[in-house]
Order: structure tokens, then sequence, then C-alpha cells
């Protein structure tokens, strides 16, 4: 696991489009696992405008979400269509046809079915991930056991208390997700995390112990042969981790 510490917020999202745009220039038919929330916004953002001013070609890239929340039609403002649609895809050369975000509304288990084909085909080059204050990747709760493929998450207490500053109220934070499994999730050529916010106790528990922890699922990073993680110095201080 290869740590890069950065000097603000601005930076880390530059290193991480330095990533992604290098795999899409040396593969331009890759696929790309793609993440919501805000900690991307600011890659998706630098790679709209290296797309729009460098030449950036994802005319052929092919691409495929972490998670969608459950009960949210493609057209909610808060659904990660229309996160991924208005932050990136809308904003670059990309055919909305190669991207896929799993579907939250109708037959539940048939998009989980039809999840878990896109999966099984898809050869993913570089996984996006964010990552939770408890340390959970796309919608994997902390717990006992982990899923290895797609499937319906139930969110925790804390993951919803996180996510209602994008709703209402806390009560339209929708309480399930359908999201990849850990196994999907490792199974990439290459993870990019990127850290931001108020995460010190996953980021003690990743990068200051040896333990690999399903209650701490960001812990499994370990285990992948080439993952990177992208985090502020601010945060690294926070948690007295030195590069």
């Amino acid at each position: 696991m290869k740590v890069i510490v950065a000097e603000n917020h601005g930076e880390v999202s530059r290193l991480a489009a330095d990533i992604l745009e290098e795999t899409v220039r040396a593969n331009p038919c890759c696929t790309l696992g793609l993440a919501t929330g805000s900690s991307p916004v600011g890659m998706y953002r630098e790679l709209s405008r290296r797309c729009r001013e460098e030449g950036l070609d994802f005319s052929r890239v092919r691409s495929v979400n972490l998670d969608e929340y459950v009960g949210l039609a493609p057209t909610h403002e808060q659904s990660y269509r229309y996160f991924m649609d208005s932050n990136l895809f809308d904003h670059i050369n990309i055919d909305k046809a190669n991207t896929y975000v799993a579907k939250g509304t109708g037959d539940i288990e048939e998009n989980l079915r039809e999840f878990n084909a896109v999966l099984d085909g898809a050869d993913i080059d570089v996984q996006v991930l964010g990552v939770g204050p408890d340390g959970h990747l796309g919608f994997n709760e902390p717990g006992d056991t982990l899923c290895d493929g797609a499937h319906k998450e139930s969110l925790d207490e804390s993951t919803i208390d996180a996510n209602q500053r994008f709703f209402a109220s806390r009560d339209d934070v929708p309480r399930f997700a359908l999201t990849m499994g850990m196994g999907n999730i490792l199974r990439a050529k290459k993870l990019l995390m990127i850290v931001s916010g108020h995460k010190e106790d996953a980021m003690r528990r990743l990068l200051l112990s040896e333990s690999i922890d399903p209650h701490c699922p960001a812990t499994f990073l370990r285990l992948h042969r080439d993952a990177v993680v992208l985090l502020e110095r601010s945060l690294a201080d926070a948690i007295g981790y030195k590069a």
C-alpha cells in the first residue's frame, strides 16, 4: 500500500486526477470504477478541465459505480446517477451508454442480478474509493462478515448521520443501498482511495495498525497489491502519521 501525503485537498485532487489520466492515456478503452461523495469531487472537476482544455479523451472509456441508494430514481438530485452526471459525465466526452450505475428503484433483486452480471464482465483498471468515518467502503458497513459480491446493504446509523447533510432531514436519508462487495473492490487492478473530511478513526486503523478488520473495511486495502491512499497533511498530522 502506497500512502501519499499532500499539502491540501487541491493537491490531493490533482494527484488523483494524474493517476486516472495516466490510466486513460495508457489504455483508452479502460474501465474505471467510480465513487461518489465529497472526496472525489475535486478530482472530477480536474478531469473535466483536462478533457476540455488538454484533450484528455474519454470517448472509449467504460465506467461502473460503487453503489446506489435504494429508493431513489436516477433523476433524484441525491441519487448517485444524478451525482455522476452532474459532477463528471456531463462535462467529459464519455458515452453515457458506457457508464453504469446500479438502479435503485423497481425490482431490487433483478437490479442486483444485473449489477453482479456487469461486475462479472468488468475488468476494472482503477477503482476510486472514498472512506466513511467508520471505515466503510462503498456501502460495505463494518460488521463481523463482509460480502464478496454486489448486495443490498442496510445502512448503519452513523452512515445515515453522515449523509443527512445532503437531504432535507434525517428521515429522508435512504436506509438501504446497493453496493459492490469487498471482493469486487479488491479484484480491481488498482485501488485509489481519496480521503477528505474528519476520517481520523478510519485512518488510524488503516495507517497505524497492522490488523485486517471487517469492523473497519478500509483496512482491507492492506491486502491489495497496488493500493494508493491520498490524504491531506493536516489529517496525517492529526493522527500522528509520518510518511
